[in-house]
C-alpha cells in the first residue's frame, strides 16, 4: 500500500473516543457540558493517545432522546455553544493531530422539526413526502420489531391533525424520513456537505438498517449508501462513514458494499462484542474464538470498529436466550440493571467488580483485535454507571475529573446538573482523572501506555487475522499479519495461571520481540511459543524477519 493510500485510510489506525458534549465538562457554569469544555480537554485526550474524537449529537433538540431528536441539522444547540465554538474545537483538535467525526442522525427527525410541522399541516406541503404515511391503520407490530418496547407498542402512530399514520421505528416523537423521496436524499447530502465544509473528518451514521427496511419505502439500501459515499468522496476523499449496523455477520458485511469501499468504510463489530461478554462470563475464550471465526473478513478498503461499550444499552440480542441469561446472571442479576429484555445498562468496571486484572485483559483484547478501537468516555479511568437514572441514560453521567463536588464537571449545586453524577465506589471520590494521573499504576496511565503501543503497532489496523492454537480453552491466541511482519497476541480469560504452547506456523528466520515488556522471548522448535500466563494475563509480540530489525 502506498503512503498516500495509507493516509487516505487514516481511520484504520485511529483510536476513537466517543463523548457526549453535555456530560463532558461544563465551562460556562450552567450545569450542562459545552463545546468550550470539550475544547479545554483536547490536550488531555491527545495526551492519552486519542487520534479521533467522535461527538454525539450537539444539534438543536427538544432533548427527549439525548439529542437524537433533531430540529435543525445545520446548527448547534444553544445550551452547548455556537457554530463558532464548534469551529474553535475543530481547529484545536486538528492542531493536536486529532480528527473529528460527528453523528449523522438521518433515520428520523424530531416531531418538532420544521419539516414535520409543515408535513402534518397539509397533504400539499412540500415536506409531506419527507416522511412515510399511511391512510389505513397498519397491522400490529411484532414485539421483536419494537426498538423501545417499554415505551411503544407500534412503529406507527396516528397523527390526529392529518388523520394519517406516520412511521417511526424509534419513539413516536421521532418520525422516520422517507428515503424513497429524492429530495430527502439530496437534503442529507447537503447536511453532510455543510459539516464537511466546516472541517469534520466523517460521520457515525446512526441506525443504518432502519432507514430503508420498511417495505413502504421501497428503496435499495445499498443504492442509498453508495450515493452518500460517492457524494462524500467527491467533497472530501479521506472522510469516513462509520455505520451502526447491529446485524449478524453475513448481513452486516453487506453494508461495506460490493466495490472498494463504495458504501460504509467502517462498521461496528456487534457480533464479536457480544461474544466477548459471554467469554468474559465463562472465563473461556471459545465463544470469542467462534465469533471471530464466523466474522467475515473486512475488505481491504474497509474496517471493523471494535468496542466493548457504547452510549446505548449493552445489547446482547445476538446471543441465544440461554447465553443472554448467563450474562445477565453474572453481570446484571437485578432486573433494574437490564433493559428491553436484550441488554444491560451498566458499564464494564462495576460488572467486573472493579477487578483491574480483568479490566486490563478486556481492554487489551479490544486494542489487539484487528480493526479500529472505539472507547467511550470515562472507560480510561474505570467509571461506573448510575442506575438511579432511567434507561440508557445510566451510562451517560458527568465525566469525573477530580474528587471535588460533581467530580469537577461543574461548579453548580448537584440539583442543577444536567444529569446526576455516579455515587459510591465508582463515583468521583474514588475514580477520577486527577488522582489517576499521579499514580503510575493507575488504569489511566495503563491506558496511555497501551494506546501508545497500539498506535505504534500499525499492523493491527492494516493486517489480516489468523487464529492460533494454544491448546487451552481459556486462552485466545491470534496473529495479525501485514507484509513480512506479524503481531502475536495471547490472552488468558481464565482465573488460573496456565502454561501454553502457541503454534505460530512458519517462523524460519524470524525474531520475536516482546511489545509489553523489555525482555525478549525465545521461539521454540517448529515455530512454537511457550508461555506462562498469569490469571487474566496477556502478552503482545512482534514476529518479523531478523533483517527487519526495528525498535519495539
Amino acid at each position: 500500500m502506498t503512503r498516500s493510500a495509507a493516509a487516505d485510510l487514516w481511520w484504520k489506525n485511529a483510536v476513537v473516543y466517543c463523548l457526549d458534549v453535555e456530560t463532558y465538562l461544563d465551562w460556562d457554569g450552567d450545569g450542562i457540558g459545552d463545546l468550550r469544555g470539550v475544547t479545554e480537554r483536547i490536550d488531555y485526550l491527545a495526551g492519552i493517545g486519542v487520534s479521533c474524537l467522535w461527538l454525539m449529537p450537539f444539534y438543536p433538540s427538544p432533548n427527549r432522546d439525548d439529542g437524537y431528536d433533531i430540529t435543525d441539522y445545520y446548527a448547534v444547540d444553544p445550551r452547548l455553544g455556537t457554530l463558532g465554538d464548534f469551529v474553535v474545537l475543530l481547529r484545536t483538535a486538528k492542531d493536536r493531530g486529532m480528527r473529528v467525526v460527528i453523528d449523522l442522525v438521518i433515520n428520523h427527525t424530531s416531531d418538532q422539526h420544521p419539516w414535520f410541522k409543515s408535513a402534518r399541516r397539509s397533504p400539499r406541503s412540500p415536506y409531506r413526502d419527507y416522511y412515510v404515511w399511511r391512510d389505513e391503520a397498519p397491522p400490529t407490530t411484532p414485539a421483536a420489531d419494537l426498538v423501545f418496547p417499554d415505551a411503544e407498542d407500534s412503529i406507527w402512530t396516528k397523527d390526529e391533525r392529518s388523520g394519517q399514520w406516520y412511521l417511526h421505528h424509534f419513539y413516536r416523537h421521532q418520525p422516520d424520513l422517507n428515503y424513497a423521496n429524492p429530495a430527502v436524499r439530496d437534503e442529507i447530502q447537503r447536511i453532510a456537505g455543510f459539516w464537511l465544509e466546516l472541517g469534520v473528518d466523517g460521520f457515525r451514521v446512526d441506525a443504518v438498517p432502519f432507514m430503508v427496511e420498511d417495505t413502504d419505502v421501497g428503496l435499495d439500501p445499498h443504492a442509498l449508501f453508495k450515493d452518500l459515499r460517492a457524494f462524500i468522496t467527491r467533497r472530501r476523499g479521506d472522510a469516513v462513514l462509520l455505520g451502526e449496523v447491529n446485524l449478524p455477520g453475513k448481513d452486516l458485511v453487506r453494508y461495506f458494499g460490493d466495490g472498494p469501499g463504495d458504501e460504509l468504510q467502517m462498521l461496528f463489530g456487534f457480533p464479536v462484542m457480544q461474544a466477548t461478554y459471554l467469554a468474559l462470563v465463562r472465563k473461556d475464550a471459545r465463544p470469542l474464538r467462534a465469533a471471530l471465526e464466523a466474522s467475515p473478513a473486512a475488505p481491504r478498503e474497509c474496517q471493523w470498529a471494535r468496542f466493548l461499550r457504547n452510549h446505548d444499552e449493552l445489547t446482547l440480542d445476538q446471543l441465544d436466550d440461554d447465553e443472554r441469561a448467563e450474562v445477565f446472571a453474572a453481570f446484571g442479576p437485578d432486573p433494574g440493571m437490564q433493559l428491553f429484555g436484550r441488554g444491560l445498562r451498566r458499564r464494564l468496571p462495576p460488572m467486573l467488580d472493579g477487578d483491574q486484572r480483568r479490566l486490563r485483559l478486556a481492554y487489551s483484547l479490544l486494542l489487539s483485535l484487528p480493526g479500529t478501537p472505539v472507547l467511550y468516555y470515562g472507560e480510561e479511568i474505570g467509571m461506573g454507571e448510575n442506575l438511579e437514572i432511567d434507561g440508557r441514560m445510566s451510562v451517560r453521567t458527568p465525566m469525573q475529573w477530580t474528587d471535588q463536588r460533581n467530580g469537577g464537571f461543574s461548579p453548580v449545586p448537584p440539583s442543577r446538573l444536567v444529569r446526576p453524577a455516579v455515587d459510591g465506589r465508582f463515583g468521583p471520590m474514588a475514580v477520577n482523572v486527577a488522582d489517576q494521573r499521579g499514580d503510575q499504576d493507575s488504569l489511566l496511565n495503563w491506558f496511555e501506555r497501551m494506546i501508545r503501543r497500539r498506535r505504534e503497532t500499525a499492523e493491527l489496523g492494516m493486517g489480516q487475522l489468523t487464529l492460533l492454537d494454544a491448546g487451552h480453552d481459556a486462552v485466545l491466541a491470534h496473529r495479525v499479519d501485514e507484509g513480512p511482519v506479524g503481531i502475536v497476541l495471547v490472552h488468558n480469560l481464565g482465573d488460573e495461571p496456565c502454561l501454553v504452547t502457541v503454534e505460530l506456523g512458519e517462523t524460519e528466520g524470524c525474531e520475536l520481540t516482546d511489545l509489553l515488556e523489555v525482555s525478549g522471548q525465545p521461539l521454540g522448535d517448529g515455530g512454537r511459543l511457550e508461555l506462562k500466563l498469569e490469571a487474566y494475563g496477556f502478552r503482545w509480540f512482534r514476529l518479523q524477519p531478523a533483517d527487519l530489525r526495528s525498535a519495539p
